[in-house]
């Protein structure tokens, strides 16, 4: 038997938190069978772009709309809501209680100042921007056969200024 594609599908313990438009995408996602990585490579952006796309958590061009449209045989008109402004941090609850979203929250509460130490030595006083922000999640299998998760945030340096 083959491998059998598997597609992420929405929580519907979160649905309410979400814009209206989020179960619509993800309805025909899973109706055509399609990976946010085959996605994003039809709309030219990053899969973890796309996936905060569909939960409301970025914002969509008129082209991102045009293109899942005619990807997902949706109406334009049902993909407008993806371009006004994200409401963003409100699809879960603080702390996360889903196991995979509160192991990412565990390593900031565990590393992060570790993270903030090593950060200001090389860069100074400042932050990492959330807004001029790429990410990407890769997959790297180790010579034991095990599957190791590898998350790249890349976010520019924002030195803070004396006032």
């Amino acid at each position: 038997m083959a491998d059998q594609q598997k597609l992420a599908s929405l929580d519907s313990s979160i649905v309410s938190r979400l814009p209206s438009f989020a179960p619509t995408l993800f309805e025909a996602k899973t109706r055509k069978n399609l990976t946010f990585e085959e996605i994003a490579r039809q709309l030219g952006r990053s899969e973890v772009a796309v996936a905060a796309l569909f939960y409301g958590q970025a914002q969509a061009s008129p082209e991102d709309v045009e293109k899942l449209s005619r990807l997902l045989d949706m109406s334009p008109e049902a993909l407008v809501g993806m371009m006004g402004f994200p409401d963003r941090g409100r699809a879960g609850p603080m702390p996360p209680v889903e196991p995979l979203i509160y192991r990412l929250y565990e390593i900031v509460q565990n590393y992060g100042y570790a993270f903030k130490a090593v950060m200001n030595e090389k860069f100074g006083d400042g932050i990492m921007s959330a807004i001029c922000f790429s990410s990407k999640v890769e997959k790297e299998v180790d010579e034991s056969g095990a599957s190791w998760v590898v998350i790249t945030l890349k976010g520019k340096w924002l030195p803070f200024t004396r006032f």
